[in-house]
């Protein structure tokens, strides 16, 4: 301990302005001649060092000249060591703290960081959930509005129906031979001319309802792209030409056989405007000898697509057989009478009027 003195004092000396050996040794002298007048009680082995320098002050001295700065050097490495086992144990010390708190902190973090998982975990599920629930409930509801599009869609499209079928007439597809009658005052909303290049006379305009106008003038034309030989020998007919007409027909074949070719007037179908009879050359202006001819097999294969259908076929339940006597009833239903090989006179009159709201179609 006293060794360890005398080297912090000599250090300290050391530090002085006067840094020579001889100054060390003297600073060194006093200091030891003065430590035997302290009056605090040392320990015995610094009274043993004590005792020494009064036997031998002058032996220390030399003893100090020669060795002064080697036990300097050795103190200051004892000084050292002490001082670097102090700072090593008390780095340890904090390492063992600083280890203790990462090791907690670790354990802090391991521990959260299951915490969130298991959070993070149970809020996906929630949410997926949710997001399913979500998903339904969207679901559901764009199934509502389909339905409800569908029903307004449906309620439009009825009441378009119901609107188209305000503007048409509907005795167009009504049953008219001896079945339904049509008053005197009955008469297309609006008729045409049909131009003379398709009619069979030159002397007499034959007309016909405005609406169907074009498809009569579609069956015309596509009869002469294929070299048939087609006219058109009557029309629409009122009321009152259809009398004169059958008065004319029973004068000159009896009542009895102009009623199997010839109607009454409101029976007709010549006063919808809608039926025109089919002539073609090579019968001397007349109708009988019509199925005969081309044109016949021609219109048997090609009017339904422009909706044109015989009224009266072989066999029917009216009127004699009358090949060129074609009635307008719509392209769709004129199709399905083709494709099914039926007469519009044998179906149903609601099976008929069906079809009305397409007629134009």
């Amino acid at each position: 301990m006293t060794l360890f003195c005398l080297g912090s004092n000599l250090v300290i000396w050391w530090k002085g302005k006067d840094l020579n050996s001889s100054s060390i040794l003297h600073r060194l002298y006093r200091l030891i001649l003065l430590l035997p007048k302290t009056k605090e009680k040392l320990p015995t082995h610094t009274q043993f060092l004590l005792y020494l320098t009064r036997m031998n002050r002058d032996s220390i001295l030399t003893f100090l000249k020669q060795w002064g700065f080697t036990l300097l050097i050795f103190l200051l490495l004892i000084g050292a060591s002490v001082y670097g086992y102090v700072r090593i144990t008390s780095l340890n010390q904090n390492i063992a703290l600083l280890s203790n708190r990462v090791n907690s902190l670790e354990t802090t973090l391991d521990t959260t960081a299951k915490t969130l998982e298991g959070s993070i975990k149970e809020t996906h599920t929630s949410l997926s959930k949710e997001l399913s629930q979500e998903k339904q409930k969207s679901s559901a509801i764009e199934e509502k509005l389909g339905g409800v599009e569908q029903e307004v869609g449906s309620i439009s499209g009825t009441v378009g129906t119901l609107e188209k079928l305000s503007k048409t007439d509907p005795e167009l597809l009504q049953k008219y031979s001896k079945v339904f009658f049509l008053n005197e005052h009955y008469a297309p909303e609006r008729l045409v001319e049909i131009p003379v290049d398709y009619t069979y006379s030159n002397t007499r305009a034959e007309k016909i309802h405005a609406s169907i106008s074009p498809r009569l003038l579609g069956v015309m034309n596509a009869a002469k792209a294929q070299n048939i030989t087609l006219y058109i020998k009557s029309a629409y007919r009122s009321f009152e030409e259809q009398k004169s007409l059958k008065s004319v027909y029973s004068v000159t074949y009896g009542s009895g056989t102009a009623n199997q070719f010839s109607a009454d007037q409101g029976y007709s179908e010549h006063q919808l405007g809608t039926t025109v009879d089919f002539i073609t050359t090579g019968l001397g202006g007349e109708l009988a000898g019509f199925e005969t001819t081309g044109a016949y097999q021609w219109l048997l294969n090609n009017a339904y697509k422009y909706g044109f259908v015989l009224s009266y076929p072989q066999n029917n339940s009216y009127y004699v057989f009358e090949p060129w006597h074609w009635r307008y009833v719509g392209v769709e239903l004129a199709a399905y009478l083709k494709n099914q090989n039926k007469n519009f006179y044998g179906l149903d009159q609601r099976d008929i009027d069906a079809y009305l709201v397409k007629i134009f179609d």
